[in-house]
């Protein structure tokens, strides 16, 4: 097996992560990333999807292989805020910003990992499977580019995700779904310093229902979070309206529903009380996946990992990704780390070391 080249992979990651590519601006990443897979001999479709959700388009592309076996491979080219103007900084093998910006290696560390790995497969001249690639736009805030990926031209019947932390070798085999509300609280505007007692504050019946509601850790597989709170128009005014945004997530469908349930049922017993109205629009976001540990594809996985020499573990997660979805559409599909620490904040990092071997892990999974 040809070894990675380091400098090569982290010279492409950086420019990649140069890139501004903050939610819903994925065009210069995908038209760069479209060119660059051409170059590398891959068939390369630019598949549309709606003005609202992106400037750009989602990315497929297929490299056919002479080995039994097709794998889709997909990773999103979005980065949450802030996310322009990064400037990588590289300390003892450790990649960062310069610390106002995230670096972006979620999820620019997978779409590096592949190319170089390709890279090196065809330096080598080694056999492979047949690669298919899905880079999705606007995954954060609610995987929308996975939502409206073309699955007309995928063959795969299997897929990889690389959009995890941890350390390499984690393989994520279950993740669970999550329920969105939005609520909008309607109670009765009053003067509040004249006549208090004729409204009826939409903040107290919010405090009401929250403080009677089960929220944060539920169990070890249950979460919920009010995280949206809009409301108020001056202190010389009884709150008439506030807004709301909540979720709810679990790895069990039943716990799930549950939990929904209860944060319906507890803002419309608070609402009755004050003598408010509320109005709850709640929609899946996405559904679990929960694939079983001695499945053969986890096995394949395992194994790859084995083959250079690091240890595979399976586990279980609280977070979403495009894994989710391409589940949901019938592609069976895990997330595997590649290493990214502190994503979401300006502290984030990612050790060249673990680029290097989740890149390895690409390699031998497709000249198996």
């Amino acid at each position: 097996m040809t070894s990675i080249n380091q400098d090569r992979l982290v010279e492409h990651f950086i420019e990649l992560i140069k890139i501004d590519s903050e939610s819903q601006n994925e065009q210069q990443i995908a038209e760069t990333l479209a060119e660059q897979l051409g170059q590398l001999g891959f068939e390369v479709t630019r598949l549309p999807v709606a003005a609202e959700l992106s400037n750009g388009f989602n990315l497929y592309a297929k490299l056919a292989g002479s080995l039994e076996g097709t794998i889709l491979m997909s990773c999103h080219m979005d980065t949450v805020t802030p996310g322009n103007g990064i400037e990588p900084v590289i300390n003892n093998g450790i990649i960062s910003s310069a610390g106002d910006t995230i670096l972006g290696g979620d999820d620019k560390s997978g779409i590096a990992a592949i190319m170089e790995a390709v890279r090196a497969i065809k330096a080598s001249g080694q056999a492979h499977k047949t690669l298919e690639l899905a880079f999705t736009v606007f995954e954060e805030g609610g995987l929308h580019g996975s939502k409206n990926f073309d699955m007309s031209v995928v063959s795969a019947n299997e897929a990889i995700v690389l959009d995890s932390g941890g350390p390499i070798g984690t393989i994520i085999t279950v993740a669970p779904g999550q329920q969105n509300l939005k609520v909008t609280i309607n109670g009765k505007p009053a003067h509040a310093g004249l006549a208090p007692e004729q409204g009826i504050n939409a903040l107290t019946v919010a405090a009401d229902a929250i403080s009677n509601m089960n929220l944060s850790r539920i169990d070890a597989e249950t979460t919920a979070n009010i995280g949206v709170v809009k409301g108020g128009q001056a202190t010389n005014i009884v709150m008439p309206e506030l807004y709301l945004e909540a979720e709810a997530r679990s790895l069990n469908d039943a716990k799930l529903a549950a939990q929904v349930s209860h944060m319906v049922s507890t803002l419309e017993a608070a609402a009755a009380k004050h003598g408010a109205s509320v109005n709850i629009d709640t929609e899946r976001s996405y559904n679990a996946y929960n694939i079983a540990d001695d499945d053969a594809f986890v096995a394949q996985i395992q194994a790859a990992f084995e083959q250079i020499a690091v240890v595979p573990e399976l586990q279980s997660t609280g977070g979403g990704s495009d894994a989710n979805i391409f589940n949901e559409k019938g592609l069976k599909t895990v997330n595997l780390s590649t290493g990214m620490a502190k994503v979401h904040t300006t502290e984030e990092y990612i050790a060249i070391a673990d680029m290097v071997k989740i890149t390895e892990f690409v390699q031998a999974y497709l000249t198996r």
